[in-house]
Order: structure tokens, then sequence, then C-alpha cells
């Protein structure tokens, strides 16, 4: 991390660096790729086309997906939670996860920026929440980028902001951090993701905002909103 932050600020040293941000930045995108959520949903794919459109929208950095969705011998590749274990960083007869395959792909690209989207479930709301890992060192300016990442989806959509959260409010489950033994998201968690800049996003409630999340436009909005964001922290630098 502490080269990628130097490299960063090498960067912003040089004449012109705002123009020429887009060659700078190397920024991941992680999908969900849970394909068990409920009768006729898939967030795999609702999370995915969302990703996609961010990905196309303007301006481009040096942008990538990570997703384990159809890759072979891993376990949990299309199903699982983030919070679990068993799903995440646990080998299953000595196989990866597919949350530690895309962390692992994540990792070899050293990113500035990871971006998850995911979508909520059970809150009876049609909003979206940012989520940060409790107790490392960017929590401060992964709460800003989260910030602006909802706000600018809010703004484009009629989400309610529900705004960002530490990934240990949420009490899912038993995946710790090691660092502060704390409930986590495994993929935002510092011990795991060595991109200085993550957050995790949960875009809409699979029950309550289930037309919004199937709808095409609404996932283009999402997704264009997401890059605007991105724009938005990258120029703060």
């Amino acid at each position: 991390m502490f080269m990628i932050l130097l490299n960063l600020l090498l960067a912003l040293a040089q004449p012109g660096f705002c123009s020429e941000v887009s060659t700078a930045a190397v920024v991941v995108f992680q999908p969900s790729h849970q394909s068990d959520t409920g009768e006729n949903y898939n967030e795999a794919r609702t999370a995915d086309a969302m990703v996609q459109y961010a990905m196309q929208a303007a301006p481009h950095y040096d942008e990538h997906k990570v997703w384990s969705y159809f890759q072979p011998g891993l376990h949990h590749a299309d199903t699982g939670t983030n919070t679990l274990i068993a799903h995440t960083s646990a080998l299953e007869d000595g196989r990866l996860s597919g949350y530690a395959w895309e962390l692992k792909q994540a990792n070899a690209l050293s990113p500035l920026v990871f971006i998850g989207v995911h979508n909520n479930s059970g809150t009876g709301r049609h909003a979206l929440w940012g989520y940060i890992h409790d107790g490392d060192s960017m929590m401060a300016e992964n709460r800003r980028l989260a910030d602006i990442l909802i706000e600018e989806i809010a703004r484009a959509t009629d989400l309610e902001n529900r705004g960002t959260h530490l990934d240990s409010s949420t009490g899912r489950n038993d995946y710790r951090c090691a660092s502060t033994g704390r409930l986590a998201f495994y993929s935002i968690d510092e011990n795991v993701n060595k991109a200085p800049y993550r957050v995790l996003l949960e875009i809409g409630d699979i029950e309550k905002s289930r037309a919004f999340l199937l709808d095409e436009g609404s996932r283009q909005a999402v997704g264009a909103a997401i890059k605007r964001g991105l724009e938005r922290f990258l120029r703060s630098l």
C-alpha cells in the first residue's frame, strides 16, 4: 500500500495530473457473484450490469472487473456471502472461494480504488448504503469515497440515501478482521484487499426495489452515477 500511495503522490506532483488521471488510476470493480438471492432474482446479474454500465461511462480509467461467476475450480463461485468464513477465507477440498479468487485477481492489479457492488435484502427500504472497513488507517478517506458514490446514485435515482456505515455494524455471520477481531466484510478488509481506497455499495433492496433493480434504465443510471462519483473523488485527491 505504501508504494501505491507513493506513486500517487509522485503523480500528483506532475503538471497536468488532473487531465491525465485516466491513465494514472487503476480501478477494480467487484460485482456480487451471488445467484442464490431469492426466487426469480439473480443479484449477480444485476450487480454486473451496473458495473458494466459504470465501466462504459466516461471518463475512462485503467478499469478492471473481478468476478468469479462462471470460473471453474472454485468453491462458492456464484453463491455465498461476503461475511461467512466458509464462503470467503476457508479452503474447500483445497480450492479457493470465489471471493478469495476475486481478491487475488484484484491485488495483482495493484488498484488505487476498489468498488464492490451488491444489493441489500430484508430492509423494507428502497434505498442504498455505503460500507467501509472498520478500524483500518484509511477509514476517513474511504468514508468520503462511499459518501460521494452514494450521493451521486441517490441524485440520479429515487433511491433513498441511507449513508455510509462500518462493516462491523451489520453483525453478520462470523468473518472477522484479523487486526481488530470485529465482524467484517471480507472483500474490503485491509488484511485481504491491498487497495488503499475500498468501499462496498449495497444498491437497492432485492424485495422492496425489485422493479427498479430489474429495469435496464435504472441499472444504467446507477452505473453512470458511480462513474461520476469516482471522477469527483479522484479529482479531489
